[in-house]
């Protein structure tokens, strides 16, 4: 699962260009974390990215 379930931030898509100039296909993949956090009052796991989590977004179960 590679979606950041509060952002939406997913898998990004490009090319990769070598120092010949070969190019070929890359994909970036955002730094998703299984956490558990406070949703409506319950604490549910849910997948946040890490920028979530570092600007407050998600609210770690306590």
């Amino acid at each position: 699962m590679s979606k950041c379930q509060i952002c939406g931030k997913a898998v990004s898509f490009g090319i990769k260009v070598s120092h010949s100039h070969r190019r070929s296909n890359k994909m970036w993949k955002p730094n998703i974390r299984r956490v558990k956090a406070v949703v409506d009052g319950a604490p549910v796991r849910v997948y946040a990215c890490t920028r979530c989590m570092r600007s407050g977004a998600v609210t770690p179960r306590s």
